[in-house]
């Protein structure tokens, strides 16, 4: 089986609950998710945002548990 990254439109991971819309597309105009542009259409790299998430989220209770 091939590991084929799963891309979504903003609206669609949205949708997922995952963030915003308006979040995604702050965040997607800053850079900061994986994403590809297919003409003015925004493609977001679901599973990577979801990893990236997860281990921003372990990385803030790290910081949260040292305090």
């Amino acid at each position: 089986m091939t590991n084929t990254p799963q891309f979504l439109t903003i609206r669609e991971t949205a949708k997922t609950g995952i963030l915003s819309e308006h979040s995604l597309r702050l965040m997607q105009k800053q850079g900061k998710i994986p994403h590809i542009m297919c003409g003015t259409k925004c493609l977001i790299n679901y599973p990577l945002l979801v990893e990236m998430l997860t281990e921003e989220s372990k990385k803030a209770v790290k910081e949260w548990e040292e305090i």
